[in-house]
């Protein structure tokens, strides 16, 4: 249950910041241009909220102040219309609208007229733009005369920049989380070449034609030194080139379908590899206390180099090698590094549990055994970095998206359990910025397809204004938004569907 919980509250706090950043992004927008904002809402608020809260505003000086809203010409319109009969009322307003006091005096407010809460509802959020044709269906809104301060009534490359701003803070502020991170930690990474074991694969990767030892080389042709950046390369290119032995290339072709039959066995609970890990020697770091390593007498330090006469040279043969062993005595063969000039090697019987295992830590970091690149990023450096990492993302989640369209990426579509899944069981702070920057880019993406009811979808009907110069009618907006609003909700279903469905299989 606490693992629960820490899933969960990752995945809600990352969606509340993809939230408000998005929003943020139409409402900063919407603002510049005079348009005006009547809510600023996190999460969805259907029937009620949890929280709402609207600034107010004054006019006026010296003790006579008065509350108005944040756009003065819609009092002036109320009162145009009162006042029609009374030629002297008119006059006055004319003078008290049109002084230089007043305008002096007038405190324009960014945030003013605005409503703003939290919903009870953590799938989303909005901005509701007054004067536009959105989620909230206010078609009794668009019936009446449009009004100056309305985003119907802006011109279309205003309107345009408006429904792109979303899109566009959620990918700055992958790049902001990206180059912070870079900033925070650096990057450390053994490169392939340094790999002298080279790599372990996964059962999935071996039936396309890798095999444990390869040390990769190009992803359609382009170099591969860097893992951080490799694996998904190598995912989604068309042919890997390999070094196998240590003196054949060997191209590899990589399905189409690859990266999910990968998803799917990363799920199974036999899975111990995910496509590829660095083949390390197997070094002691621990021993527990009372199990069998102890009674055995392995030290912290030793090198495993054999179990039962059969060579384990690293870390993935010894794991492998273990099972079969449950609650049996194996001979281990090691090596332990002495003030001598040269190793001992001894061979210890060693009792194993029943699950096979020996009671001992052992390192997983390649950085102990092989030469390491470390690299540390000044706060101006880290930006071209925060920049090449967010393309990139960006990149490669559109490539994959085309594979969601095949038998395989159908069934592989996952919702809010699937996002959630992917959060640490622990609670992670650079995990968890990387996470949320990658789904930051997620919803870039998404969201700018030209799908209606999405950004993507009021940027193609603008798009569309521009070029031929004609509006598209409303009542055709009011369609295409509710056709919109029904497939994502379809889609929604479907997604979160799935993951009920893989979790009772």
């Amino acid at each position: 249950m606490d693992t629960f919980l820490i899933k969960a509250t990752q995945l809600i706090l990352a969606f509340a910041i993809l939230v408000i950043i998005h929003e943020f992004g139409h409402f900063l927008f919407a603002r510049l241009f005079g348009v005006k904002v009547e809510k600023f809402y996190i999460f969805f608020d259907p029937w009620t909220e949890l929280f709402k809260w609207k600034p107010k505003r004054y006019i006026g000086g010296l003790g006579k102040k008065k509350k108005i809203g944040n756009y003065p010409e819609e009092d002036v319109e109320e009162k145009n219309e009162n006042c029609k009969a009374d030629s002297s009322n008119q006059e006055n307003l004319k003078e008290s609208t049109d002084s230089e006091g007043d305008k002096k005096n007038q405190k324009k407010s960014f945030w003013g007229d605005t409503e703003y809460g939290i919903g009870w509802l953590p799938l989303g959020g909005y901005c509701k733009i007054s004067g536009m044709i959105d989620e909230s269906m206010d078609t009794e809104q668009m019936k009446k005369p449009p009004q100056p301060w309305e985003f119907r009534s802006k011109p279309a490359w205003q309107r345009l920049l408006i429904m792109i701003a979303g899109v566009l803070f959620n990918f700055l502020l992958a790049i902001l989380i990206y180059a912070g991170i870079v900033y925070a930690t650096g990057e450390k990474y053994v490169p392939f070449n340094e790999a002298k074991l080279g790599m372990a694969y996964s059962g999935e990767a071996r039936k396309i034609g890798f095999k444990d030892g390869d040390i990769p080389l190009y992803a359609d042709g382009e170099a591969l030194n860097n893992p951080l950046e490799a694996r998904m390369k190598m995912i989604q290119a068309s042919k890997v080139t390999v070094l196998r032995e240590g003196k054949d290339t060997v191209d590899i072709r990589i399905p189409e379908e690859f990266i999910f039959a990968l998803d799917k066995e990363a799920k199974s609970d036999t899975a111990k590899i995910a496509f590829m890990t660095y083949r390390i020697p197997v070094r002691i770091t621990q021993v527990a206390p009372g199990d069998g390593a102890a009674k055995a007498g392995i030290k912290t330090g030793d090198e495993i180099l054999a179990i039962d006469s059969i060579a384990t040279p690293s870390l993935d043969i010894f794991l492998s090698s273990l099972a079969g062993h449950e609650g049996k005595t194996v001979d281990i063969k090691l090596v332990r590094r002495t003030d001598k000039a040269l190793p001992d090697t001894l061979t210890i019987p060693v009792d194993l549990s029943e699950n096979s295992k020996m009671g001992v830590g052992l390192e997983v970091d390649p950085a102990a055994f092989f030469n390491s690149k470390e690299i540390k990023y000044s706060l101006l450096a880290s930006i071209p970095k925060g920049i090449s990492m967010g393309t990139e993302r960006l990149s490669s989640y559109a490539q994959s998206m085309k594979l969601v369209f095949t038998k395989e990426g159908a069934k592989s579509v996952g919702g809010f359990g699937s996002i959630g899944s992917i959060f640490p069981e622990s609670w992670d702070w650079i995990a968890f910025w990387n996470i949320a920057a990658f789904l930051s880019v997620a919803l870039a993406f998404m969201n700018i397809l030209p799908i209606p009811a999405l950004d993507g979808g009021h940027v193609l009907f603008l798009l569309y204004e521009v070029v031929t110069r004609r509006k598209p009618s409303e009542k055709f907006l009011e369609y295409a938004q509710m056709i919109g609003m029904g497939l994502l909700i379809l889609l929604l279903l479907y997604a979160n569907g799935m993951d009920i469905v893989r979790l009772f299989k």
